[in-house]
């Protein structure tokens, strides 16, 4: 009778692999088509391998607690040849167990018979097993892209042809090769340093929540003041008022323990050319809205000309960002890497509010207020009531 493969299905649209908790059944156990055989789990759930026709356990090639790729061979079934053919499986006997002969590749050895591609024996996979992408590197493959200032997220494209998903030399060659076919345009510093800053950004869990937040009392407030502080700067010393309150927001997690900011020292955002620039204001909990504004201006103008002090940039606890200046209404920033939050604020547009002495909607100017965090500091419960005492202290200008 026809051995049909036990096949390790594609579980989702970003899974290459997943890892064998449970055998759901043993070597010699007769099975109908759809039955549960093996239980996997992946980053994202838990689920269960079925099986793809009926018939007769004939070999599990699984160990519990390791993983396998999406269409590697789990084990085989003994079926009948109409079962297999309906169902549009290769039946050809498996290959013979091959002697694992160490074979030099790349930073270590491995066994021969690991080195094959593993290719889908059902016809439609929609992702070939070995596109996993840049996950292994030797350190000849490391050197070579440190020679060339490059970093494994810049590899994201390429899949790997050597054992277990491996970028080889020649697959990196190849795609440099393609690069150079392109369009290219230097990067400047700046970019590569706001790059770089990003891709560290983004090693950590980041999530963001939004309140949107009423602007008249701030705007009649600004109004009436002089001299005269923008939204953003409002938002910055409403937020260092809520972490006076409260610091452990800001804090940020190293190991098993959560260091505590010693002084409210926030940044903001300015748009320098290709990049972008954070001034700081320290102790910006101590100092009235008023007496912030000509050193805000200041430190703006200074970031534009990319002439800030060094006393002027890093040490911040967190970041203010005004995409609302660019007519958004809705973003996710990115905390800096040594920051756990950032605070944006979204365009001022008109929408009907509901005023309950006029029984009726008025207009009123209104902004989202958007909190990223660190999500490894921060739930989203304490996102949620900080972001709601910076919206709160937006409604009370006078207190800033």
């Amino acid at each position: 009778m026809p051995q049909v493969p036990i096949i390790m299905p594609q579980l989702g649209e970003s899974i290459a692999e997943a890892t064998v908790v449970n055998l759901l059944v043993k070597v010699g156990d007769p099975i109908n088509v759809d039955q549960d055989v093996i239980e996997v789990e992946t980053n994202k759930a838990t689920m269960n391998v079925t099986s793809p026709c009926r018939g007769r356990v004939e070999k599990l090639f699984v160990k519990l607690n390791e993983s396998y790729p999406v269409g590697a061979v789990l084990g085989y079934l003994e079926a009948s040849a109409e079962d297999a053919a309906r169902l549009g499986l290769d039946v050809s006997a498996p290959p013979e167990p091959r002697a694992e002969t160490a074979t030099d590749h790349g930073d270590k050895t491995v066994p021969e018979g690991r080195r094959q591609k593993v290719e889908p024996t059902v016809r439609g996979l929609p992702v070939p097993a070995h596109a996993a992408g840049a996950s292994y590197m030797s350190p000849r493959m490391k050197a070579r892209m440190n020679e060339l200032g490059l970093h494994a997220a810049d590899l994201a494209g390429i899949a790997g042809s050597g054992a277990a998903g491996r970028v080889t030399i020649q697959d990196f060659e190849h795609y440099l090769a393609n690069l150079e076919r392109q369009k290219l345009s230097p990067a400047s510093s700046m970019r590569v340093a706001v790059a770089d800053a990003m891709r560290r950004s983004w090693t950590r869990p980041l999530a963001t929540v939004a309140l949107p937040v009423c602007l008249e009392p701030l705007l009649a407030h600004r109004k009436a003041s002089i001299p005269k502080a923008g939204p953003a700067l409002y938002a910055l010393r409403a937020l260092a008022l809520a972490l006076a309150e409260n610091s452990a927001p800001a804090g940020r997690l190293v190991g098993n323990k959560i260091v505590h900011p010693s002084a409210i020292d926030l940044g903001f955002a300015v748009e320098a050319e290709d990049g972008v620039l954070v001034p700081v204001i320290r102790h910006a909990d101590k100092r009235w809205l008023k007496e912030l504004v000509g050193r805000y201006h200041e430190l703006i103008e200074l970031a534009r000309q990319r002439r800030l002090p060094a006393g002027a940039t890093g040490g911040s606890i967190a970041t203010v960002t005004n995409f609302g200046t660019f007519g958004l209404t809705w973003a996710t920033p990115i905390p800096l890497p040594e920051q756990t939050l950032v605070l944006g604020m979204g365009a001022g547009r008109r929408v009907p509010s509901w005023n309950e002495e006029k029984n009726q909607f008025v207009p009123v100017t209104e902004a989202n207020l958007t909190l990223s965090f660190d999500h490894r500091v921060l739930d989203g419960g304490a996102a949620g009531r900080l972001l709601a005492r910076v919206a709160a202290l937006l409604n009370q200008p006078e207190k800033l």
